[in-house]
């Protein structure tokens, strides 16, 4: 009888403690999958415009002739993991932190916590819709035509000097008794105001209307309330359609894309390029994030050289060591020739030729 007790009573232990450890396992299992407060950057797709998405081109226009392109020219873009619905579990976290493809960002950095998901995407579609049409209007002055931008009011503030005087929609010629045509003019003849009632023209209804607005200071700065969008009258018809991306960061490409479609021969021979940046009304190329993870993609997708704004600079330089070739550029400007070769391309850096879009 001692013999078996014995041995019933090791057995007990033996299975209470096989229980133990798997409960354990159990719950340290859903710790780790449990949400974070974190998301996750990854390399995204990148995508040719000189090539089709769906089946349809990704540079079209019904007024002005395609030509055909040997120049491949790619966007990049970045894959973004989490939102404030849905994030990362702790073991999709871990192996991105040991991962130098991946980036591990606070939730808060990327989805505010004041704005909803669907809001955020929202704007970062709006960014591309804008990004696409500086893009479109830097090509077409590139190329010789005329391309008027008009201010308009996209919505007011309530409380402020241009609530019950300036309505959405209206669009701004004169502010101060001096013509504007750029957010900056207008911004200036606000600050010269110093406070004092302020004369605005704007068209209402197809009519020139002047208003008399008292700027407020508020912030450092004097400011009317109004939140301020711009538009372009286009001279000839050009559409980009590049499906589900988001962001600012395709302008360069896209308008380097629009040159080359737009006149023949092909701007960059057979060559393979990417590149990222945004593309100012007046063709300066702007600093993005995340292009150490764009830099990748394009390696990833076969491209032997990569177009960066000079702001990502530092951030370039042995980001791939092995890259072939990685050229940074801070504006546009135009070249009589086309070829190969990056200097003979419609792209300037510290010598520039001349801004894209800018008259000659």
């Amino acid at each position: 009888m001692t013999f078996f007790s014995g041995q019933n009573k090791r057995a007990g232990r033996s299975l209470a403690g096989w229980a133990t450890l798997s409960l354990f396992l159990i719950a340290l299992g859903g710790v780790f999958l449990l949400p974070t407060g974190f998301v996750i950057e990854r390399p995204g797709q990148v995508f040719n415009v000189m090539g089709e998405i769906n089946d349809s081109p990704v540079i079209s226009s019904s007024d002005l002739e395609v030509y055909p392109s040997e120049s491949r020219f790619d966007i990049t873009t970045i894959s973004l993991l989490g939102n404030r619905e849905a994030t990362p579990n702790w073991v999709q976290v871990l192996v991105a932190w040991v991962d130098p493809d991946q980036i591990v960002l606070p939730l808060d950095e990327v989805y505010p916590p004041n704005r909803s998901t669907a809001e955020v995407r929202a704007e970062s579609t709006a960014q591309m819709e804008i990004s696409q049409q500086d893009a479109i209007a830097v090509a077409l002055k590139d190329l010789g035509y005329e391309v008027p931008r008009n201010l308009y009011i996209s919505s007011v503030l309530e409380d402020t000097p241009a609530s019950r005087l300036l309505i959405a929609g209206d669009f701004v010629f004169e502010a101060g008794g001096q013509p504007v045509t750029t957010f900056d003019e207008l911004r200036s003849q606000i600050q010269l105001s110093l406070g004092e009632p302020m004369p605005i023209v704007v068209m209402r209804d197809g009519e020139l209307t002047e208003l008399e607005i008292t700027p407020e200071f508020r912030n450092d700065a004097y400011v009317i309330g109004a939140m301020i969008g711009y538009t372009y009258e286009f001279p000839a018809n050009v559409n980009l359609q590049l499906g589900d991306v988001g962001g600012p960061s395709g302008g360069l490409v896209f308008s380097l894309g629009i040159i080359d479609a737009l006149t023949p021969g092909s701007l960059a021979g057979n060559n393979h390029v990417a590149g990222t940046g945004t593309i100012a009304p007046n063709g300066d190329v702007g600093p993005i994030g995340g292009i150490g993870l764009k830099m990748i993609a394009a390696r990833e997708a076969g491209a032997t050289l990569f177009l960066a704004p000079i702001g990502n600079c530092d951030e370039v330089v042995g980001a791939i060591p092995s890259w072939p070739q990685c050229s940074s550029r801070e504006r546009l400007g135009r070249s009589k020739k086309r070829g190969g070769e990056i200097g003979q391309w419609p792209i300037s850096s510290s010598t520039r030729m001349h801004q894209l879009g800018d008259s000659t």
